[in-house]
């Protein structure tokens, strides 16, 4: 029964380092050329087909498909998948990658929005796990912010590669425009409230359509074929489409496989089990294990202002989960994140 109840949260932090290893080989991969576009869509390619058996050997019979379902999965596919991955990589040409990385965890905060002002989840500021909600949220992102603005000098002892150091935030913004900064700013807040939406809305998709494999695949489908669109129209040379033995192939069936077949279906699964805040909270710790992960492969110089931005970020979900828990434990009616009205 222990274990049971951790699942949740084991599942979880998988989801967070599976995360971490897809910025890593992404990165890899669109440094050396790959399309973006492309590349979203060999990953959702990747990913249905991955799913196809399983969804088909093991759910087939455990749940009928009306053309009213199938077409709302293809809206939250087009609204959760595809346009959140496309845009979050159109963002990025204008950005840097640091800015990405910590706009992400505004996923958190904006999830929490999103669900107030729908009515799928309560908050009273008059009980502490309630201000506790509240503030959790909001020091996580700022610790998000702090991770990758606030420099502060490195750390002595992993000061590997003097020549990382220089290269901050500040130097890297300078180098875009003002307007594309803000382009790009505003094209990444999109991306993230998109996917936010796409997990409020998955609650009440599950409920309809129980049968996740089948769901997760049938959404990497819809994604596939509407990636597929927008990256004919974005990208005319054919040979962006071609795939080798290189990391360009590694990368996009990680990410296919890996990340958007099976962690896809495991975030599904804990939407089910805690909710779209619970599982939206974790987010910050793909920032965390990405940064250490590039620390120690890669040279990086770790900063104590990115030690200060983990201090709050690991402050600000234990805030959240504490809350969340307490609201559980003492019986606290609140209306559940996976339920609510019908769509």
């Amino acid at each position: 029964m222990v274990m049971e109840n951790h699942k949740p949260y084991i599942a979880m932090l998988f989801i967070q380092f599976v995360y971490a290893g897809m910025a890593l080989f992404s990165k890899a991969a669109i440094a050396k050329g790959m399309n973006p576009y492309v590349f979203v869509v060999y990953r959702q390619a990747f990913a249905t087909v991955a799913l196809a058996p399983f969804a088909f050997f093991l759910e087939s019979k455990q749940t009928s498909l009306s053309y009213n379902l199938l077409c709302k999965i293809f809206l939250v596919s087009l609204c959760g998948l595809t346009l959140s991955l496309n845009l979050y990589y159109v963002a990025i040409n204008y950005t840097t990658a640091t800015f990405a990385a910590a706009t992400t965890n505004t996923i958190p905060v904006l999830t929490f929005i999103i669900a107030v002002c729908l009515r799928m989840e309560s908050i009273s500021v008059r009980q502490l796990p309630g201000i506790a909600k509240v503030l959790g949220s909001v020091i996580s992102l700022s610790g998000a912010l702090v991770f990758a603005f606030v420099k502060g000098p490195p750390i002595k002892f992993m000061n590997w590669y003097q020549a990382t150091q220089k290269q901050t935030a500040d130097s890297l913004i300078q180098n875009n425009s003002i307007g594309g900064w803000i382009k790009g700013s505003l094209i990444m807040i999109s991306a993230n409230t998109a996917w936010s939406l796409w997990l409020v809305i998955q609650g009440h998709i599950v409920k309809q359509y129980p049968a996740k494999i089948r769901l997760t695949a049938l959404q990497c489908f819809f994604s596939c074929m509407q990636s597929a669109f927008w990256a004919v129209a974005a990208e005319r040379n054919p040979s962006a489409w071609k795939l080798g033995w290189d990391v360009h192939l590694l990368s996009v069936a990680y990410c296919g496989v890996i990340v958007t077949g099976i962690t896809y279906w495991l975030q599904v699964w804990t939407i089910e089990k805690k909710g779209p805040v619970f599982t939206a909270i974790f987010t910050p710790l793909a920032l965390v294990i990405t940064a250490l992960f590039s620390a120690f492969l890669w040279k990086e110089t770790l900063l104590w202002g990115s030690v200060g931005g983990v201090v709050l970020l690991v402050g600000g979900l234990y805030s959240v989960l504490w809350a969340k828990k307490r609201e559980d434990g003492t019986g606290v009616h609140y209306t559940s994140l996976t339920g609510g009205t019908e769509m």
